[in-house]
C-alpha cells in the first residue's frame, strides 16, 4: 500500500520573540554578524545582517543612519529602538526586538528580521485576506491598533512596505526612522473612514497610563531630547480626546471595543 501523505503543516507565527524578548535582545546585541547586504529598495541606511549559523535567528535589519535631516525629513537609527521600547510598554508585540550595538566601529540599531512576511503592498495587489475566523479577528484587531501606534510615534511614513503580515495574519511593523519628532500630526485621523474609528479598552487604558517619567526612562536615550517625549504625550492626548468626542457622537459601544 502506498504510504499515507503526511498532513500539511500549519502556518505559524513569525512572532517568535513573544515571551522571549530578553533572550532575543541579548542575541541581537552579541551575535556574530558574518556579512551584510545593502537593501535594493527604498529604505535609507538599512542593510540585511546575516548572523553566524546556529543562533536564535538567521538575519536582522541593521541601520546606521545618524540622527539628522535627510531630504527634508528627520531620520535616526535610534528611532527604531524607541519604537520597539514603546511597543513593549503598550504590550502590542508588533515591533520585533530591536537593540543598539556596535558594528564595524560604529553604533547601529539591529532589529530581528521577521521571516515569511507579506508586505501590505503584496496583500493589496493580490487581494489576499484571511479566511479562518480566528485569523480574521487577529487581522482586523491588530490593523486598528497599528494605526494608533503610528499616530502615537508620530511616524510620518507608515507605507505599504513597512506594514507586514505573518502566515497567520499577525501584524508586524518596521521602519520608524522618521518617527519621534515634535510633530503633533496624526497620520490616521480619529473618526475618518480611512483613519481610526474604534479602539479596544485595554489599549486605551495603557495609552492613558503613559507618563513622562516612564517615557523618559525607557525612551530617553533614543529620542531627541525632552521635546520628543512631550510630543508623544501631546499626540496621546489628541488620540484619547478624539475617541472621547467620537464616543459622544456615535455611542461608546460603537467606539470602545473589548
Amino acid at each position: 500500500r502506498p504510504a499515507a501523505a503526511a498532513p500539511a503543516s500549519k502556518p505559524t507565527t513569525a512572532k517568535v520573540w513573544i515571551g522571549r524578548n530578553a533572550e532575543y535582545e541579548e542575541f541581537l546585541r552579541t551575535a556574530d554578524i558574518e556579512k551584510t547586504e545593502t537593501m535594493t529598495v527604498g529604505v535609507l541606511g538599512i542593510k540585511r545582517a546575516y548572523f553566524k549559523p546556529g543562533g536564535l535567528a538567521r538575519r536582522g535589519a541593521l541601520r546606521n543612519i545618524r540622527p539628522g535631516k535627510y531630504d527634508g525629513y528627520f531620520e535616526s537609527y535610534r528611532s527604531e529602538i524607541a519604537a520597539y521600547k514603546l511597543d513593549r510598554l503598550l504590550e502590542l508585540d508588533m515591533v520585533p526586538p530591536t537593540v543598539e550595538r556596535r558594528y564595524n566601529g560604529e553604533t547601529v540599531s539591529v532589529q530581528l528580521w521577521g521571516e515569511d512576511l507579506k508586505m501590505l503592498k503584496e496583500v493589496q495587489e493580490k487581494n489576499l485576506r484571511p479566511t479562518a475566523p480566528v485569523e480574521v479577528g487577529a487581522y482586523t484587531f491588530q490593523l486598528r491598533r497599528q494605526k494608533l501606534f503610528h499616530n502615537l510615534t508620530g511616524n510620518l511614513d507608515p507605507n505599504q512596505g513597512n506594514i507586514m503580515f505573518d502566515p497567520v495574519w499577525n501584524v508586524v511593523l518596521a521602519d520608524f526612522s522618521r518617527a519621534f519628532t515634535n510633530t503633533r500630526k496624526l497620520v490616521f485621523e480619529i473618526g475618518k473612514p480611512n483613519g481610526a474609528t474604534t479602539i479596544d479598552r485595554p489599549f486605551l487604558d495603557r495609552l492613558k497610563g503613559l507618563d513622562r517619567e516612564t517615557l523618559r526612562r525607557e525612551l530617553g536615550d533614543f529620542v531627541e531630547g525632552g521635546g520628543a517625549i512631550d510630543a508623544i504625550l501631546l499626540r496621546r492626548d489628541d488620540i484619547v480626546k478624539g475617541f472621547e468626542r467620537l464616543a459622544k457622537e456615535k455611542g461608546e459601544a460603537q467606539v470602545f471595543t473589548p
